[in-house]
């Protein structure tokens, strides 16, 4: 699983694996989320948008992904 660090005000770092469909977020507060069953083109979208933290939100967040958080 590659991580990687973001610039963005609410999330510092992202990361996915593919075969598993599983992304994990890491917020600046230290609390880490894994999300199941993502779409890779949801990833892509995540670390291609102009805003993470609305992309986040609006695709992630808002569509009920089943999560774990892990710190």
């Amino acid at each position: 699983m590659e991580r990687r660090p973001i610039v963005s005000s609410c999330i510092a770092e992202v990361a996915y694996e593919p075969a598993s469909a599983t992304l994990t977020v890491r917020f600046h507060a230290d609390r880490t989320y894994q999300y199941f069953d993502v779409p890779e083109p949801v990833y892509t979208k995540l670390i291609c948008a102009d805003s993470l933290g609305q992309c986040f939100n609006r695709e992630v967040r808002l569509a009920s992904y089943a999560y774990h958080r892990l710190t």
